[in-house]
């Protein structure tokens, strides 16, 4: 049932921040914008409440893929609601809630008995470190395609009242870096807390996850130094981003399914 209401929380806020953007709509701007944010905010904290609820469970740390997949979401929402104070962010913005949203009301729910896994404390921090750090960075992607997108129609020429949806370039590749930059340190803290805190984090069933995991860490900073001493901007910034969200989601997903699938083994 929260998950319907979460839904529609979302949806109303993303068409209210997409109509702010458009001129004809702008005699109800300030009306829209503050029923966007309530209607936002109120969506995100409920949001939060019940998956905190969902993931930490008295057993331990319930981790779904539904679960994840929702708090990805609730990430989506968090940074929309968050772009969506920069006037030319709002179409973006408005878009990322409708997402979240459509991802939310799919997701979630009571995890079925067994799946929580009884953990310290330690390790509980690290994964949820670890997820806050790949949610990010899914949410970068995301942006990293808008980019592609508005540049694509930039270069084709094609003008229509679409245009207004979308920010200007050099402001969405604002976002995308300080998305990265937010989300590297998460994942820096993430690496950090596994070799600190996984006595087996090298072992031969979780070699190949610490393994690509670094690499799409070093990935990441590469892309942060080629923008801060070289000003990498354009395709070759979002395709290096990509790059590095894949081998991230090869850590993940790939080293995910093959150990509790094929071999049967868990991740953590």
């Amino acid at each position: 049932m929260f998950q319907i209401t979460i839904f529609f929380l979302y949806i109303i806020a993303g068409f209210l921040f997409g109509m702010s953007r458009l001129p004809r709509f702008s005699s109800q701007d300030k009306m829209s914008l503050v029923v966007g944010f309530i209607s936002g905010i109120t969506g995100l904290l409920w949001h939060a409440w019940t998956l905190w609820l969902l993931i930490m469970v008295p057993a331990g740390i319930s981790l779904s893929i539904g679960n994840v997949a929702s708090f990805i979401a609730l990430q989506l929402a968090l940074i929309a609601i968050i772009g969506a104070v920069e006037s030319s962010l709002r179409g973006l913005s408005g878009g990322l809630l409708i997402l979240a949203g459509l991802v939310a009301v799919n997701t979630g729910g009571q995890a079925p008995a067994g799946m929580a896994d009884p953990l310290s404390w330690q390790i509980e921090l690290h994964i949820l470190i670890s997820l806050f750090a790949y949610g990010l960075l899914t949410v970068g992607a995301i942006v990293a395609l808008y980019a592609l997108i508005q540049e694509k129609r930039l270069r084709a020429g094609m003008l229509s009242s679409v245009n207004q949806l979308f920010a200007p370039l050099e402001t969405t590749e604002k976002l995308l870096f300080g998305i990265t930059s937010a989300g590297f340190l998460a994942l820096l803290v993430a690496v950090s807390t596994g070799f600190a805190f996984v006595e087996n984090l090298f072992a031969q069933h979780l070699v190949h996850k610490t393994a690509l995991s670094l690499l799409a860490l070093t990935l990441f900073g590469l892309l942060l130094g080629g923008r801060r001493f070289s000003g990498w901007r354009g395709k070759r910034a979002v395709y290096l981003y990509l790059w590095g969200f894949l081998i991230l989601c090869l850590a993940y997903f790939g080293t995910r399914f093959v150990l509790e699938q094929i071999l049967g083994r868990s991740w953590s």
